[in-house]
């Protein structure tokens, strides 16, 4: 199952492997921001199994791991780069040694200092799509942003450039580009962005899907008991009460229709993102080899039918 990515023709699967978790434990001024620990070995083998499957769409940044994760997609998959579409995106900074990530920067100097950084450790001579990473950055410094973004095009490093952002009018800023080719956003069958999508459907830009799964909600896997290791970014979630309650509420009374055809609840959310949209392209995220499995098996199913989408809205109420 394949899609293009965005305006730029370069065809890539219709899923994409979201590599933040594997890059492990990292921080902001102390308190956790990566997924807790993992095993690399494990990393590498579902990182390699995904392309096996028919996964060609990696999107990582640099702040995974404080480069963790880049270092990881090189070992995995460096012997296939010609075969592979590398994402990945700067804006925070971070500290290898210590993985801390203490804070963000968006100067163009700090930019460019940055692809050289990603392009050593994927070990690459060009990243397909370079994204700006800090969503919230003030529109009157924006310009300058994406001015460094296209003269990283221009000077070969870059391929395709996007902003990771939900705000509708920054997404508009960087399609005024025409080396602009994805917008990242926060997207799930529990809601989104739609005037981000919108941006996204006027310009033929992807929309590059993080949360597809709700960081892990839309799985159908959690419990009342469920619980997180402190260096695990949803460490805070509480089942019992409260959000995560409520959404694992809603999950159940979806679980019926999503897996109606076979489907697992994981392959059925991902579906609906793709028959919501033809320019969405959901990344999922994982830890090991099952989880690629199970998430790349949705590309076998395609996007839900009419029919389970309009059950799916009457069941939400929308």
């Amino acid at each position: 199952m394949k899609r293009k990515l965005g305006r730029s023709g370069i065809e890539i699967s219709a899923l994409g492997m979201g590599c933040w978790a594997i890059g492990g434990p990292h921080a902001r001024r102390g308190h956790p921001v990566g997924w807790g620990e993992v095993n690399d070995a494990e990393s590498v083998r579902a990182l390699q199994r995904a392309f096996d499957l028919g996964v060609n769409f990696y999107d990582t940044a640099d702040v995974y791991g404080c480069g963790h994760s880049e270092y990881l997609i090189a070992q995995a998959l460096g012997d296939k780069r010609d075969d592979i579409v590398i994402a990945t995106k700067a804006g925070y900074t971070y500290v290898e040694e210590t993985r801390e990530a203490p804070g963000e920067n968006g100067a163009p100097d700090y930019i460019r200092q940055c692809c050289d950084e990603s392009l050593r450790r994927l070990n690459t001579d060009r990243i397909d799509l370079y994204q700006f990473h800090l969503g919230g950055y003030p529109m009157e410094k924006a310009p300058e942003v994406l001015a460094v973004f296209d003269e990283l095009v221009a000077a070969g490093k870059v391929r395709t450039i996007g902003w990771s952002t939900d705000d509708p009018a920054r997404s508009e800023l960087f399609a005024q580009s025409p080396n602009c080719t994805a917008i990242q956003q926060g997207f799930n069958l529990f809601g989104g962005n739609a005037a981000t999508l919108a941006i996204c459907e006027k310009y033929n830009l992807a929309s590059i899907l993080r949360g597809p799964l709700g960081m892990g909600m839309l799985t159908g896997k959690f419990s009342a008991d469920t619980q997180f290791p402190p260096d695990d970014i949803r460490r805070g979630w509480n089942f019992k009460d409260g959000g995560q309650a409520d959404a694992m509420k809603k999950v159940e009374l979806l679980r019926d229709v999503l897996t109606s055809d076979g489907r697992t609840v994981t392959q059925g959310a991902l579906g609906w993102l793709w028959a919501r949209s033809e320019v969405m392209i959901p990344i999922p995220g994982f830890k090991t080899v099952a989880q690629v499995e199970e998430n790349a098996g949705a590309m076998n199913y395609g996007p839900l039918s009419d029919d389970q989408m309009k059950q799916i809205d009457q069941i939400l109420g929308r």
